[in-house]
């Protein structure tokens, strides 16, 4: 059985696209497992019904409005660097509702209803293919994993959104009685899940560097570092997850393949920047052939 993985990363999924375009009509590898956290969850729905033209469109030009019902940060751009500000007026609009987050993400929800139809839901609930979303469950303080064949196609597109939730920012959700985030918060890169459930090999896009190249500028106001304190975060769970995730393979004789990013693509996966993300679809591509060339050009060396 083989899997494809797809790490959380905001706005950087455009770059996993890529990578995953170039895998399945290039090289033709075909998946029996799609698992994904976070914008992971966005994509892996489409790639299994193989509709990779379509969703790389949805993705080179969403930007705040497709997400965000209420949007708590203003973008500033100073010296080419984007940075976040604090929205104050949505901020408070959305405390006096009485919400227990700065922002709303109800477009969001309503995108991913438009994107994946029920014909499609159908088609994939039926077909010989399981599509696992990621989610962290607040109340119970634990990772869930919600497979397309438990749920209708409400319930697993309200699932799918939960699990982009990237809260204090975007919604809380509360479901069958708990509070629901962001899979990231929680297991960012499922490896372990993808082998328990029987896959001996792994292709894993992780949407950050191998090796750490970043040194975050000074926090300008409380936004910007609750940012950079949640990517630190962030970062730590994916490490410790990519390390349980070998571990498992290791006692399960299971390969994992390994996609990072070459180079830092944003400090703020919050920004949807149509350009931005264009781009970084075609830089996946180009990564991960790049990558499949070297790989093929290497001679065994002679006994």
């Amino acid at each position: 059985m083989r899997a494809l993985v797809i790490s959380g990363g905001g706005s950087k999924g455009a770059f996993a696209g890529g990578v995953a375009q170039y895998l399945m009509q290039e090289l033709n590898f075909s998946y029996d497992l799609f698992l994904g956290t976070s914008t992971g969850s966005l994509l892996i729905s489409h790639l299994a019904l193989q509709k990779i033209k379509k969703i790389k469109e949805v993705y080179t030009s969403v930007n705040q409005d497709s997400i965000f019902s209420n949007c708590p940060f203003t973008i500033q751009k100073r010296y080419g660097i984007q940075t976040i500000g604090i929205d104050h007026w949505n901020v408070l609009k959305n405390f006096y509702k009485g919400s227990k987050t700065f922002g709303e993400s109800h477009n969001l929800l309503a995108l991913i209803k438009n994107t994946l139809t029920k014909s499609e839901f159908r088609t994939l609930k039926h077909g010989p293919k399981e599509i696992i979303v990621t989610v962290s469950n607040l109340s119970l303080n634990q990772v869930e994993y919600k497979s397309i064949n438990d749920y209708s196609y409400e319930e697993f597109c309200e699932w799918i959104w939960i699990s982009c939730n990237y809260t204090p920012f975007m919604s809380l959700v509360r479901k069958d009685g708990c509070e629901y985030a962001d899979g990231g918060l929680g297991n960012m890169v499922p490896i372990e899940e993808a082998i328990k459930r029987g896959a001996k090999e792994v292709d894993v896009i992780i949407l950050q560097t191998e090796i750490s190249h970043l040194n975050r500028l000074p926090s300008k106001n409380p936004f910007s570092l609750l940012t950079t304190m949640f990517e630190y975060m962030l970062d730590r769970i994916e490490h410790q997850n990519i390390r349980i995730g070998k571990y498992v393979a290791n006692h399960n004789d299971a390969i994992i393949n390994f996609y990072y990013t070459p180079t830092v693509l944003t400090t703020n996966s919050l920004i949807f920047d149509k350009d931005k993300m264009t781009a970084w679809w075609e830089s996946g591509y180009n990564f991960a052939k790049y990558k499949n060339t070297e790989l093929n050009q290497i001679e065994p060396e002679f006994e």
